[in-house]
């Protein structure tokens, strides 16, 4: 259970933190109250060629958990085939990723769902596309996050050192003046002999409630 009632930007303190697994719980709650729910993805590197075209697992994760049916193209408008940065992925194929169209496509996508969840691809500064000259800033996910207006849910991946990683990634939203709606502690690695002790150093260092804990699951 994941104590929130209003959608989210849904980001992570690195890849493969568990940030789908976190969106699609959030989706069923809902869609288990009988509102219109629908996870968006709007980057995802690392797709397989079917015949309905390219189609990525954590964008159809989330269609399955969803109360509304959207067209693949509306949950993930951008899809790229190699699982690498996205404008890495997106270069690889001769493709440049535009911020602000994905954000208008973005905004017509939730205007009329009740809740809805935007989950980002790696963590909180993944470059979107190379800046517009060397050391000038690139854009990225956080620009979309920011232009979505949305609070953030940040997914920690427990593991040895995930407090730092979640301290700086809960400074850089704060920075971008963006609200934090909470974090969930994902077990990423259930080996891990210390994840008594740092859900309790979690919970006391970051600056945001724990709204869920969620065990992990590959």
């Amino acid at each position: 259970m994941i104590d929130l009632n209003h959608s989210v930007f849904v980001t992570g303190t690195d890849t493969g933190v568990g940030k789908t697994r976190v969106a699609t719980l959030l989706l069923r709650q809902w869609a288990a109250q009988g509102l219109a729910v629908a996870g968006l993805k709007p980057v995802a590197a690392g797709a397989q060629l079917t015949p309905a075209g390219l189609r990525n697992d954590d964008a159809l994760a989330l269609a399955s958990a969803a109360s509304v049916l959207l067209p693949y193209s509306v949950i993930n408008p951008c899809c790229l085939p190699q699982a690498t940065a996205p404008h890495l992925a997106a270069s690889a194929v001769g493709q440049r990723i535009d911020c602000g169209q994905l954000l208008s496509q973005c905004r017509a996508a939730l205007a009329p769902l009740d809740r809805a969840v935007v989950e980002g691809a790696g963590g909180w500064l993944v470059p979107l596309a190379e800046p517009s000259q060397p050391g000038a800033p690139a854009p990225t996910l956080a620009d979309l996050a920011v232009g979505l207006g949305l609070p953030v849910l940040v997914v920690v991946g427990v593991r040895l050192g995930c407090l730092n990683h979640a301290l700086l990634t809960m400074a850089a939203i704060r920075s971008s003046g963006l609200p934090l709606a909470g974090w969930v502690g994902c077990v990423v690695d259930p080996t891990f002999d210390g994840i008594d002790d740092y859900r309790g150093a979690l919970t006391q260092c970051l600056p945001a409630p724990c709204v869920g804990w969620v065990p992990w699951s590959p």
